[in-house]
């Protein structure tokens, strides 16, 4: 069985940093979602916005040494987003635009790992 290839995210939220780790097909999607949710978060008016970290390094290979520094799965961390955004209370701004990216790369990942336990 041949593994697939797997890149990793740096997400940095002021000292906390968080690593994601997505197919390597998928990851440039994972970065434009972050930079196009940071791009429109300004425009939110909504009280209860969920503070979103930045993509700042990508890598093919990543060995951390400090456990305080998690490797989250990609569909996880999707889902976690999807609920944080789908949880914002907005009437000014049309957020679905951006929840229906969010949905889509969920969808795209859900059926790649579907995909994969099935091979």
């Amino acid at each position: 069985m041949v593994m697939a290839k797997m890149r990793y995210g740096m997400l940095q939220l002021g000292e906390h940093l968080e690593f994601v780790e997505m197919p390597d097909s998928h990851m440039y999607q994972l970065t434009a979602l972050n930079r196009r949710l940071h791009k429109e978060i300004a425009k939110l008016t909504a009280g209860n916005i969920p503070q979103l970290p930045v993509m700042t390094i990508e890598c093919d290979n990543l060995e951390v040494m400090d456990q305080r520094y998690p490797v989250t799965n990609g569909l996880d961390y999707i889902n976690r987003l999807e609920q944080n955004f789908a949880g914002i209370t907005e009437t000014a701004y049309p957020l679905i635009s951006l929840l229906t990216e969010i949905r889509a790369l969920q969808a795209q990942l859900e059926q790649w790992y579907e995909d994969e336990m099935e091979a």
